[in-house]
């Protein structure tokens, strides 16, 4: 990562640390992710030490220090979907697509995560792909939907 690619964005902020969680975002936007060359930019632009930058990056969920695929898998682990057979469908996910997880495939094509509910509890289990939901998933249609995934080792 080059530093002239982060500037237009650390520009549209001022040298404040009280933007720190602001910023986060609209680099993690750009880049997709939080490589340490970023945090380091961000600490120097908000004039705070990287452990701050870190500490506040890795407290929120929504920040990510590795890069995710371009098709984020989120399996749903709601109550419904938990109760419908969740487990089995992340399992299932993970064998299928070579990855656990939190991990992305060496290819990045794939991202694998779990969320706390996708909002269709009367179609449960379901995943989304990219924000299109699966539903009324079985083991044997998570393998179907992507039976053409060569397996990868985590990235």
């Amino acid at each position: 990562m080059e530093a002239t690619e982060l500037r237009p964005v650390l520009d549209t902020f001022e040298r404040r640390p009280d933007v720190l969680i602001s910023l986060l975002q609209a680099v993690q936007a750009r880049l997709g992710y939080l490589p340490p060359e970023a945090i380091d930019a961000v600490a120097r632009h908000a004039r705070v030490p990287r452990s701050r930058v870190y500490g506040v990056a890795s407290f929120y969920s929504q920040f990510r220090f590795n890069p995710v695929g371009r098709q984020r898998v989120a399996v749903c682990r709601g109550t419904a979907c938990h109760v419908s057979g969740a487990r089995l469908i992340l399992e299932e996910a993970e064998r299928t697509l070579g990855i656990h997880e939190g991990e992305t495939t060496a290819d990045r094509e794939y991202s694998l995560e779990t969320v706390a509910c996708i909002g269709c509890c009367g179609l449960s289990p379901c995943l989304s792909v990219n924000g299109e939901v699966s539903a009324k998933l079985t083991p044997k249609k998570v393998r179907k939907q992507f039976r053409t995934v060569k397996k990868g080792a985590p990235e």
